[in-house]
This record gives structure tokens, C-alpha cells and sequence, in this order.
């Protein structure tokens, strides 16, 4: 039997050390936006059930479809950096310029929005254009780590 102990040595000197750092890395690689993934679909999925929510289908019907497609792009773009992050960092900078428009479209799109509809756009906006920061931070970090 071969004496498998690796007392008094440590990591560095392992014969494998360079292919269990290259396999560490492969399998946490591309998931740095792992914890903003769930909260910009999240996010996504209440701005799209927003107008049902809130009830203002009928009183601003182009606002409400607007939401909805709004809601379902952002929500996509979440699914995305759940299931390939390492492709989605490119459009990390897009999450921020929904949440921008999100929040000017309440007055370019809708017709004297009352302050409910003014508030839930302005939050959901608000937290879109935070959370694209966050992975648009993200991304420049790992970025920065790999080159």
C-alpha cells in the first residue's frame, strides 16, 4: 500500500495542484451574477402582472402592455444569466437602460398615470437600474480577474 498521508506538506506541493485549480474554476466560472439572477426575474415577472396588480388595464391600456412586454424582456434577460451567465454579461448594462426607460415611459407611454401607476413604475424601474449595476459590477469584476 502506498502512504497516501500528506502530513508536514502542504497544498502547493500536490502533483495535481494545477488541475483541481483549473476544475475549481471551470465549475464556479460564469456564476458570479448567481445571487442577482432570481431578484431581475423576479422583478421582471411583478412588472409584467403590475397592470393586473394594480388594476389598471382599463384606464391605461398602452401602459399595461407596455409593462407586460417590459416585464417578460427583463424576466428573460434574469433566465439568461441563470442559464448561460458567462454570454449575459454583455447585456448587464441593458438590464440598466430597461429600468431607465421604465421609469421615463410612465409619462411617455401612459396618459396622466395617477401616482399608484407613477410609484410602480418609478420602483420597479428604480430596482432594475439596481440590480443592472450590481450585475454590470459583477461582470467587470470577474472581467478584470480573468484577463
Amino acid at each position: 500500500m502506498s502512504n497516501l498521508s500528506h502530513t508536514g506538506r502542504d497544498m502547493a506541493s500536490h502533483p495535481d495542484v494545477s488541475e483541481m485549480r483549473d476544475r475549481y474554476a471551470r465549475m464556479l466560472g460564469g456564476r458570479d451574477v448567481a445571487l442577482v439572477d432570481a431578484p431581475v426575474f423576479l422583478v421582471g415577472l411583478y412588472c409584467a402582472i403590475s397592470p393586473w396588480v394594480l388594476h389598471f388595464t382599463a384606464s391605461q391600456p398602452t401602459l399595461a402592455t407596455h409593462n407586460l412586454i417590459m416585464g417578460l424582456a427583463i424576466a428573460a434577460l434574469g433566465l439568461g444569466f441563470t442559464v448561460m451567465p458567462e454570454r449575459m454579461y454583455g447585456l448587464s448594462w441593458a438590464i440598466c437602460a430597461m429600468g431607465a426607460w421604465m421609469i421615463l415611459s410612465t409619462w411617455i407611454v401612459g396618459s396622466s398615470p395617477d401616482l399608484g401607476i407613477v410609484l410602480n413604475n418609478v420602483i420597479i424601474g428604480g430596482l432594475t437600474v439596481l440590480l443592472g449595476l450590481v450585475c454590470a459590477g459583477v461582470s467587470m469584476k470577474s472581467g478584470s480577474r480573468a484577463a
